[in-house]
């Protein structure tokens, strides 16, 4: 049974992702991420030290930021955006997180290149209420 209620669970995953994301704080990430935290991610090395090396191999200019949060018991999925990554477009992501223990302990994610207003079909933005600038 679940020690945190899905409230707790939103508000640490928020936290551990802007300790890591934005304040690149690896000593204080270590608080959040389970020492045996299972990564998904295709593109990310196994464990805790695949995603923190992969964080200190990006540029100093990335930048998370959050929108839609949702939880139901353990399990968290956000709608976020990874900007400033080194590459030509921000990155639209829906991770999904699993809480075990106070920690995130399991990662999933589904990643898409930001669309500009000149590549959208839809003619909205991908995250947010504005297109990139």
């Amino acid at each position: 049974m679940s020690k945190t209620s899905p409230e707790q669970n939103k508000a640490l995953v928020l936290e551990a992702f802007d300790t890591l994301f934005n304040q690149r704080d690896y000593e204080a990430a270590e608080r959040f991420w389970s020492d045996k935290y299972i990564q998904h991610s295709a593109h990310i090395e196994p464990g805790r030290d695949g995603l923190f090396n992969l964080i200190r191999s990006i540029p100093n200019t990335l930048r998370y930021e959050h929108g839609l949060i949702m939880a139901e018991g353990d399990y968290v999925i956000v709608h976020g955006r990874f900007s400033g990554n080194g590459r030509p477009a921000a990155w639209v992501a829906a991770d999904v997180v699993r809480v075990e223990n106070g920690k995130l302990a399991e990662h999933w994610d589904v990643l898409q290149d930001e669309a500009t207003q000149t590549e959208s079909k839809s003619g909205l933005p991908m995250f947010g209420n504005r297109f990139p600038a």
